[in-house]
Parts: structure tokens; sequence; C-alpha cells
């Protein structure tokens, strides 16, 4: 999971989506009832496209892993970062808490939620 953000981070699509499974669910929803987001694709030929977009637009900084929990193959991790869109250029501290289960090593569902940080 460690490798996954890390990934994330750098903007690695490629290691990005080699962590999910050929049939791996992927879901990506905003909490903020004002500008909600939702993002669902099922295969990572549907939702890699999305993933380039998302890399592209916006940039991770001081991404931190705040707690991660792994249970079987269900793990749970609550992370923050500031959130960069290379459109408009404003950053956005945002807290996130992702569900995720993995199957062989692979990722297979994978829940986003995320919302602006209330200190921010």
């Amino acid at each position: 999971m460690r490798e996954f953000y890390a990934a994330r981070k750098r903007g690695d699509l490629d290691a990005v989506c080699r962590s999910f499974s050929p049939d791996a669910r992927f879901q990506i929803a905003s909490a903020n009832e004002a500008s909600p987001v939702a993002i669902k694709a099922s295969g990572v030929g549907e939702f890699r496209p999305l993933l380039a977009l998302l890399i592209k637009t916006f940039k991770l900084g001081d991404l931190m892993i705040s707690a991660m929990t792994v249970d079987g193959s269900q793990a749970t991790v609550h992370w923050q970062a500031d959130v960069r869109s290379s459109i408009t250029g404003a950053t956005v501290p945002t807290e996130l808490v992702d569900l995720v289960e993995i199957r062989d090593g692979y990722i297979v569902n994978f829940n986003e939620v995320f919302v602006r940080r209330a200190n921010a």
C-alpha cells in the first residue's frame, strides 16, 4: 500500500495502474455537498484514462498517511495532502479516506472519499 501512495504522489500512472487487478472496481467521491465529485469505473481499461486525467490535473503535495489499518484482505487508509490544480493553480488542503480490498497482491476494490480539511 505504501508503494501505491508513493506512486500517486510521484504522479506515476503506470505504477498506480500496476497496483490494480485488471477487473478492479474504482470509485472516488467527494464528501463536500457544495461541489460534489463522483467517479465510478470497473476495470483498469475503463478507469486508467480517468486516473491519467486526475494525475495530470491534480498534483499531491505534503502527502501524509495519518493511519493505515490492514485486516486480512481489507485496508483502510486515512491520509491528507495539499491538492494543487494545474488548471486553476489553487491548492486545497484535503483529507482522504480509502477503503481498499486486496486479492493476490492487487487492489480489486478501491473506494476513496475526500473533503477539504476543516482547518484550511
